[in-house]
């Protein structure tokens, strides 16, 4: 079932569930995605963003090539806001602050990412520590990417020692079956692609 939480008739915003790509794949068996559940349904979305497919939360379309174009203009200019909510494995030392790594795909380990201070692409992160949890050694964030490289905050987290729960590409220990990874997209504010006025749209975090 698709998760509407904003629409109007320029766009629709709606909430992925983990596990869900928001694109085909390569294959008959990688079809099933966001995109095309929402194009059922809506067939003038066009997709604008992705999430990687482990992590849930708040996607955008524009409904209509125009729309479209605008709200990828403001995701190229940086006028798109995105909040996330995780838990990492852990206890972060520092209440907030920034990571500032490079990131460039590993080709020979695909999808992964890494850090690369001579190839990388800059990448920016800020994080804020929402809560500690002593029992299980874990930390709720919340991390504001200001660059949006493919899994930047996963690979950001990691690079801190602290990576996201259930990350089964940068996780010192692969995540237990059936245990999802603890990222979410919980709130997208971008300009109207119509009107041009802000919009903000959240989500309630499923973990």
């Amino acid at each position: 079932m698709l998760a509407v939480v904003a629409i109007d008739d320029s766009f629709i915003v709606v909430d992925k569930p983990s596990g869900l790509l928001s694109v085909p794949g390569r294959g008959p068996d990688k079809q099933d995605c966001l995109s095309a559940r929402v194009q059922r349904e809506f067939p003038d979305a066009l997709i604008v963003h992705r999430l990687d497919m482990e992590t849930s939360g708040l996607m955008v379309l524009g409904r209509g090539i125009e729309a479209q174009r605008a709200l990828g203009r403001a995701f190229e200019q940086r006028r798109v806001g995105k909040r996330y909510e995780a838990v990492v494995d852990g206890l972060l030392a520092d209440d907030s602050g920034t990571v500032d790594l490079p990131l460039i795909c590993d080709w020979p380990n695909r999808p992964r990412q890494m850090v690369s201070h001579e190839l990388g692409k800059p990448s920016t992160t800020h994080y804020q520590v929402i809560s500690r949890d002593e029992q299980t050694a874990r930390t709720r964030v919340s991390l504001t990417p200001v660059t949006g490289r493919s899994h930047q905050l996963r690979v950001h987290m990691a690079a801190l020692g602290h990576p996201i729960v259930g990350d089964s590409l940068y996780a010192a220990t692969p995540p237990a079956p059936g245990e999802r990874l603890l990222l979410h997209a919980a709130e997208l504010s971008f300009p109207h692609p119509r009107t041009g006025e802000a919009v903000t749209v959240r989500s309630a975090v499923p973990f």
